[in-house]
């Protein structure tokens, strides 16, 4: 019986090992996802207001440049680099980056 007792305990710790690998890597993947739902919805804005911007790879915050109600992005579209600047029912700040 404890040789059994053992390797439940073995089999618990393994799954609980298991388990978290696979939580991370799930918590890796949201990460991910939300970086490129972030970057689909600034470049849209963007876009909206005239601006070309194919295939979006990323909008990174610049956390010096934001305050509260206005968030700062460095968004990266294929050939081109914008400071965008969200704002609350008004119109985006968008100056291209060279």
């Amino acid at each position: 019986m404890d040789c059994n007792r053992a390797l439940l305990q073995i089999s618990s710790i393994g799954a609980g090992v298991f388990l978290s690998i696979c939580v991370a890597g799930s918590v890796a993947t949201a990460a991910a996802n939300d970086q490129d739902t972030v970057a689909t919805v600034v470049a849209d804005q963007v876009r909206s207001q005239g601006f070309p911007c194919k295939n979006p790879s990323s909008a990174d915050r610049i956390e010096a440049e934001s305050v509260p109600n206005q968030t700062a992005y460095l968004l990266k579209c294929e050939g081109t680099t914008y400071r965008v600047l969200l704002i609350p029912d008004q119109a985006a700040e968008v100056a291209r980056v060279d």
